[in-house]
C-alpha cells in the first residue's frame, strides 16, 4: 500500500462506506421496453417478485411487483442522496411531496424524525430499452439532528456545477459537484439540518469522469480529519500517484495531500465521498439509524403508531403518467417543472 492509498476494499452490494456516510449502492439495470403499466415488457417468471435482487437478464425488480423500484418504506435518523444518471425515478412521500427526476438530477431527502417514501423506476419507452442507473447514498445525522423535521429537496441537473479540466495533452476530466465546493464552484445548498450544511464538515459528493489517459490532480481535503473514499467503478485501470489499481474497488485515500489521478486506456469513472466523521455510535435496524438500541425501539414503535404521518397516495408504488416530464411538487404545494 502507498502513502496515498491507505486501503483498498472490494465493490460489493452495497459499497462499503466511511463515517459520516452509512451506505452507498450503484444501481445499474438494463431494463427492456416498457409495457402499458410502465413495467418491463418481459416475462417476470423465475423472479422472486417483491424481493428480486438477483439481476436475471441484467435487471432487477427490487421490491416492485409491476414497476421496478422500492414501494412505500420508512426512514428515520439519516439522509438519502439519490443521483439519477440514466432513466427516471418517481418519488412520493408521506409529506405529500412527489416528483419525477432523471438525466443527471439529484434528490436530497432528510428523513430526520421520520418519513415514508416510494422510489419507483418507470419504464417510459415502449419502443426501446429503458436503462436505469443511479447512486443512492446514505449520509448520517448527528444525535442533535436525528429527530429534525423531514425535508425534501431537488437538485436539478442544470443547477449542479460541473468543473472541466484539461491536462497538458488535451485530455479532459469532468467533475460533477453534487455536494461541496471545487474550483470556486459550490453545489446547491443541502437541506438545512444536514451534516453537509455545517460549515466545518467538508462533505463532498463528486462524480468524476476521465478521458482515456487523462491526468487530473484531486485537491486535498479542506478538513484534516475528513474521511475520503474514491469508488473506481468504470474503466480498466486507474493510477493514483505510485499506486496502480487494476480492479474496481473502494480506495481509501489520504485527505491531507493532493492526489494525481491518471485514467487507463479506456478512461474511467469515479465517485468520491468525503466528510468529517460524526464520531458517534451507530445503531441500525433496517431503515432506522440511531445512536442506541432504545432509540431504534422507539423508532419502530413510533412508525407502528403514526406511520410517520400516514400515506396520502392511493397505492404503495405510485408512478406518474408516461407523458409527465421532470417535475417536483413540494409539501407546501410549490411546483417545479423542468420539461
Amino acid at each position: 500500500m502507498s502513502d496515498v492509498v491507505l486501503e483498498t476494499l472490494p465493490l460489493g452490494f452495497p459499497w462499503v462506506t466511511a463515517d459520516p456516510f452509512l451506505f452507498c449502492v450503484h444501481h445499474d439495470d438494463a431494463y427492456p421496453e416498457g409495457n402499458d403499466a410502465l413495467g418491463p415488457a418481459a416475462s417476470l417468471d423465475g423472479r422472486d417478485i417483491g424481493q428480486d435482487f438477483a439481476g436475471k437478464d441484467g435487471w432487477r425488480m427490487y421490491h416492485g411487483e409491476v414497476v421496478p423500484g422500492f414501494p412505500q418504506h420508512p426512514h428515520r435518523g439519516f439522509e438519502t442522496v439519490t443521483i439519477a444518471r440514466r432513466g427516471f425515478i418517481d418519488h412520493s412521500d408521506s409529506l405529500g411531496a412527489t416528483a419525477r427526476f432523471g438525466r443527471g438530477d439529484a434528490q436530497w431527502l432528510t428523513a430526520g424524525g421520520g418519513i415514508s417514501h416510494a422510489e419507483m423506476f418507470p419504464l417510459l419507452d415502449k419502443g426501446k430499452p429503458n436503462p436505469v442507473e443511479l447512486f443512492q447514498i446514505w449520509l448520517n445525522l448527528p444525535s442533535d439532528d436525528k429527530m429534525a423535521p423531514p425535508h425534501f429537496a431537488m437538485l436539478w441537473q442544470d443547477e449542479i456545477p460541473r468543473c472541466a479540466f484539461t491536462d497538458d495533452a488535451g485530455r479532459a476530466t469532468e467533475v460533477t459537484v453534487v455536494a461541496g465546493t471545487l474550483e470556486g464552484k459550490r453545489a446547491p445548498a443541502p437541506p438545512p439540518r444536514s451534516w453537509a450544511a455545517r460549515p466545518d464538515t467538508d462533505v463532498a459528493i463528486w462524480c468524476i469522469r476521465m478521458d482515456p489517459g487523462a491526468r487530473w490532480t484531486l485537491p486535498k481535503a479542506a478538513t484534516a480529519s475528513a474521511n475520503r473514499v474514491l469508488y473506481f467503478f468504470a474503466g480498466k485501470t486507474l493510477k493514483l500517484a505510485d499506486h496502480t489499481q487494476r480492479e474496481h474497488a473502494a480506495l481509501v485515500v489520504a485527505q491531507d495531500r493532493d492526489v494525481v489521478l491518471e485514467a487507463g486506456e479506456d478512461g474511467c469513472e469515479i465517485l468520491l465521498l468525503q466528510g468529517r466523521p460524526i464520531g458517534q455510535p451507530v445503531v441500525q435496524h433496517g431503515p432506522f439509524v440511531m445512536n442506541s438500541r432504545a432509540e431504534i425501539q422507539r423508532a419502530m414503535t413510533d412508525y407502528q403508531k403514526t406511520r410517520f404521518g400516514g400515506w396520502p397516495w392511493p397505492k404503495d408504488d405510485p408512478v406518474h403518467a408516461r407523458t409527465e416530464g421532470r417535475f417536483a411538487k413540494h409539501a407546501d404545494g410549490r411546483v417545479e417543472k423542468k420539461d
